[in-house]
């Protein structure tokens, strides 16, 4: 048996569709190539990246330096589990920790499995530490939270798609709403055994919504107030995204367990992480929490590197200044086309805009559409918001240029 070799997009579209499951619905694009904020279909068509993987490849695709500690370190050893001691993750551990000032560092893989991970830390100091009774443990989340597609992490979802036909779910969480402080206070007040509160510090998935100034550094006051841990998931808003090192930085708040993912190898395979200090993380002993990948010395390697890019590279600083750049010219967009573009929100280079549909029933589906017909590449969540969050390699003059773009198809939509 052979695999088949790849001649067209509707033939890549074709085969997938045949025997993939389908559990996604791409933009009918196919692509074989990329590099820094570009990318190349099976045809030969150059587009400009504008989601960057759901800011998976902060760093820009395929970067040279981080290509090249996975493909140095693929040479020496890949995999040891965790059965055995490796001479790359010890470094790895020392360097994340130092990088983002915690105590400890737990190397999973995928985001969710990072998430999981931080429910269970907080359940246990929950028990440990705070002194919960036994089956007890409460965790406040938010609506229209995203923290990944697990089945005990859509137990607090309220996004039907995600929660519909996969029940029964996981108890232990209290959803209030985003963005209020009064309805935190009021569930720590209610219940004594809430041990953490987890939050994104601007919600990625929801469409790119930016809490109120202040939010994060209130709930962290009232998390210590109550003994509860502030969990920040910064999977998506972390490693320089939002024009900070993390999001929660823009309330000054340090988060007692910091869930990190997607960025965290620059896109070049699956590394997550969760930090903690100790008095957290020394409430999970042996046996008692792990992953065969988990650490491994490959992912060890590329962590490193990926976050050496950021902080050598200065890509936090160029994310805040193109960012506010995109965000003046969508502005002057929406003062053109307001019956059709309502709304520009974001931080640094996580923004989004609100599409209204057309009176004869196009939508935000329809303008990144036309916007990849353009060489553009973005795509709509929740159907009326186009979420646009590219490489933070890219350029003053290419954001200009991609800007163009969106305002070409936008005026003639």
């Amino acid at each position: 048996m052979s695999t088949q070799t790849i001649t067209s997009s509707q033939q890549a579209i074709d085969i997938e569709h045949k025997y993939g499951a389908h559990n996604y619905h791409p933009l009918p694009v196919v692509l074989s190539r990329g590099e820094g904020v570009h990318l190349w279909d099976v045809e030969g068509k150059h587009y400009f990246d504008f989601l960057s993987a759901y800011s998976a490849v902060n760093q820009g695709h395929c970067h040279p330096k981080i290509v090249g500690a996975l493909t140095q370190q693929a040479q020496q050893l890949t995999l040891t589990s965790r059965a055995f001691y490796n001479d790359k993750l010890g470094p790895a551990e020392q360097y994340i920790c130092e990088y983002f000032k915690y105590d400890k560092a737990l190397y999973m893989n995928s985001g969710a499995e990072a998430v999981e991970t931080a429910i269970k830390l907080a359940r246990k100091w929950g028990y440990m530490k705070k002194g919960i009774a036994p089956h007890k443990a409460e965790i406040i989340v938010v609506e229209h939270n995203f923290h990944g597609r697990t089945t005990g992490i859509i137990s607090f979802s309220t996004d039907p798609d995600s929660t519909k036909g996969f029940g029964p779910y996981m108890p232990g969480y209290k959803v209030i709403p985003y963005n209020d402080v009064e309805a935190l206070e009021r569930a720590l007040k209610e219940n004594p055994n809430v041990c953490g509160f987890m939050v994104e510090p601007i919600q990625g998935e929801a469409g790119v919504v930016v809490p109120d100034e202040g939010y994060l550094a209130k709930a962290h006051a009232l998390c210590k107030e109550y003994d509860v841990l502030l969990m920040a998931d910064e999977i998506q808003t972390g490693i320089g995204r939002t024009g900070k090192l993390l999001a929660s930085y823009y309330d000054d708040v340090k988060a007692d367990i910091l869930i990190l993912g997607k960025a965290l190898s620059g896109g070049v395979l699956p590394v997550s992480c969760v930090l903690a200090n100790d008095e957290i993380m020394l409430c999970i002993q042996p046996g008692e929490h792990g992953s065969t990948f988990g650490g491994n010395p490959l992912a060890a390697m590329v962590a490193i590197a990926a976050l050496e890019v950021i902080k050598d590279e200065n890509l936090t600083e160029n994310a805040n200044r193109l960012g506010e750049l995109f965000r003046e010219r969508m502005q002057r967009l929406i003062e053109k086309r307001p019956e059709l573009v309502t709304l520009v929100r974001g931080r640094g280079l996580l923004n989004a805009i609100i599409v209204n549909p057309t009176a004869d029933g196009r939508t935000a589906w329809d303008v990144c559409v036309e916007l990849k017909d353009k060489g553009l590449l973005a795509k709509p969540t929740h159907g009326d918001i186009i979420r646009f969050a590219p490489p933070l390699v890219m350029t003053e003059e290419q954001l200009h240029e991609c800007c163009d773009i969106i305002e070409e198809v936008i005026m003639n939509f």
